[in-house]
């Protein structure tokens, strides 16, 4: 009898247990965690959003681990090209050159929609000259006829601003001495005045007109020139068969630079602070305007849209770097407005 009962104590107690398991909740499962990849062409202030996306774990927020690797210039579009990273920060630009040559890539972002390149001259240059900054483009773009203009690369963006600049002041491009150099070695030589002025994005621009030793010739910043803007500028950029194969990715991607938007807008203080780690030697003024510039560059959300890649691609044809014939017929397949919200 008391081994009965001890019996079916004993089974009692695993039907209890059974029970309990089925109508206990489940444990919730864990997401997934995604890899990406990330080439990174410099550091630069415009490239905010990404740092952004960094500090305040914004990547991890969306179960994705982002490896952010520095691959200078247009060796970041070519690493996505040739498969040895799934994004890029890329222009538009090279996005629509490169799929004139036949490698088409997809645009999932655009953190950017001015060119954000600012043209300056050295004060003394520009009171030479009677230089009024607040004439139109067209008459202050006369004042490069002649001169040295330090830019970080030939072919780069920054040259296509030089080139499509002086033409707005009817001044041969081929009269403009382009000189290729590092922004450290652009300032100095703007110092020693063996330039007469540079083209370059934040905070350099900034640097040189918070201490009063140029002037704005023309502002990228604000969109200049103004047949070019929108344009796509710090695109992010990933072959179109990889969001096929790795939806969540381009999801999770996607949404991380939304974020990244949002955070640029609403929180300055801690925006111009995680600028600061990456650029501790600038000025605190030349940086609230550098943030102040991208924070104005910044589209939210940051969707792209083939009006930015036309314009990107006729400041192409307009500096020289490609014919009109070579233009592409249409932008579709190029861009997706799918994952950026």
């Amino acid at each position: 009898m008391r081994a009965m009962s001890l019996r079916h104590f004993r089974n009692g107690l695993l039907a209890a247990a059974g029970l309990a398991a089925l109508i206990a909740p489940a444990a919730p499962a864990r997401a997934e965690v995604d890899h990406a990849s990330l080439a990174v062409p410099a550091t630069v202030v415009l490239f905010l959003f990404e740092y952004v996306a960094e500090d305040q774990h914004l990547y991890e927020q969306q179960q994705l681990d982002v490896k952010p690797t520095l691959i200078v210039g247009v060796g970041s579009i070519n690493a996505v090209i040739a498969g040895s990273s799934d994004f890029s920060i890329s222009s538009g630009g090279s996005l629509t050159r490169a799929a004139s040559h036949g490698q088409r890539l997809l645009a999932i972002a655009n953190m950017n929609d001015h060119n954000g390149q600012d043209l300056v001259v050295r004060k003394d240059v520009a009171e030479a000259a009677h230089f009024d900054p607040k004439a139109p483009l067209a008459e202050r773009a006369k004042i490069l006829k002649g001169k040295t203009i330090g830019i970080d690369g030939v072919g780069s963006v920054v040259d296509s601003i030089v080139k499509v600049v002086a033409k707005q002041g009817g001044v041969d491009p081929a009269s403009v001495t382009v000189s290729p150099m590092q922004p450290a070695d652009t300032l100095a030589a703007m110092a020693r005045h063996a330039i007469d002025g540079f083209a370059g994005g934040p905070p350099w621009t900034q640097l040189v007109v918070a201490e009063g030793s140029a002037v704005v010739v023309a502002s990228g910043v604000a969109g200049e020139p103004k047949e070019f803007d929108p344009i796509g500028s710090s695109m992010i950029l990933t072959r179109p068969d990889f969001c096929k194969q790795h939806e969540s990715i381009c999801v999770k991607m996607g949404h991380a630079m939304k974020l990244a938007a949002d955070f640029i807008w609403a929180h300055p203080d801690e925006s111009i602070a995680i600028l600061k780690k990456r650029f501790p030697s600038v000025p605190d003024p030349a940086l609230k305007a550098s943030y102040e510039a991208v924070r104005d560059m910044t589209p939210k959300p940051p969707v792209p849209n083939a009006q930015e890649l036309a314009n990107a691609e006729n400041m192409n044809v307009a500096a020289g770097f490609m014919k009109a014939e070579d233009k592409l017929k249409s932008y579709d397949g190029l861009f997706t407005a799918e994952f950026a919200r």
